[in-house]
């Protein structure tokens, strides 16, 4: 199994005016292609800083991330947008979606920001949508969607891209407990079908289930 994502030492301090805060203390991690890792912790152990920084969203104080055997830091600006907008597909627990916008529409927003042709545009969202089984779905706006629907959507709009990595912050966090589970069912088979790399974070144990494996982050550090 290739490794798609590494960290070593990643470490990301705040200042406050009550002094520093270390949100993650020398992380180090790797996610191979074809497997799905659950980042399990409480609301504040770190988990959303730990996601920005190894999408790219953000830089931290110190430690680096690797995709695809790139050192991000040794990006500049206009390479690492490049690096997130074609390698790296982000799902949140707010759905994100252009209420204007069709299922299809949605989808395809990425694809027109890489300004791909039309006819591989069409095509490309027509499999993203049956992947997660909206082919149905494709002329209906968000608000006729119900959230697992509009979820789905929005797996479809970051896998379309075809990306080495799949970041997840709470997927399931707006979802009842069964919608919840078949969404990560969803993520699972995704991830099996297509052989990116995945990270999703949660703190729902029962999600853990579906997961190759599970890292515990406590107060900014993972353990046991």
């Amino acid at each position: 199994m290739s490794t798609v994502l590494r960290a070593e030492g990643l470490t990301r301090v705040f200042p406050t005016p009550a002094g520093e805060v270390r949100a993650v203390d020398g992380v180090d991690l790797e996610v191979g292609a074809g497997e799905l890792v659950v980042l399990q912790g409480r609301s504040g152990a770190g988990k959303t800083t730990l996601l920005t920084m190894l999408g790219g969203l953000d830089r931290p104080t110190a430690g680096q991330v690797e995709l695809d055997g790139r050192a991000l830091a040794t990006l500049d600006e206009h390479e690492l947008r490049a690096m997130r907008s074609t390698r790296v597909a982000s799902v949140f627990q707010t759905f994100g979606l252009l209420p204007v916008l069709s299922a299809a529409e949605n989808v395809e927003v990425p694809l027109r920001i890489l300004r791909v042709p039309r006819a591989e545009r069409e095509r490309r969202v027509a499999e993203a949508l049956a992947a997660v089984d909206l082919t149905e779905h494709a002329a209906q706006r968000p608000a006729e969607l119900s959230g697992g629907q509009q979820q789905r959507v929005g797996i479809a709009r970051a896998i379309v891209i075809r990306p080495a990595l799949l970041l997840a912050d709470e997927p399931t966090g707006q979802l009842d407990s069964e919608t919840g589970a078949a969404i990560m069912d969803l993520i699972a088979r995704l991830v099996a079908d297509t052989r990116m790399a995945a990270l999703v974070a949660t703190h729902d144990p029962a999600l853990a289930e579906r997961a190759d494996r599970v890292l515990r982050l406590h107060d900014g550090r993972l353990g046991a």
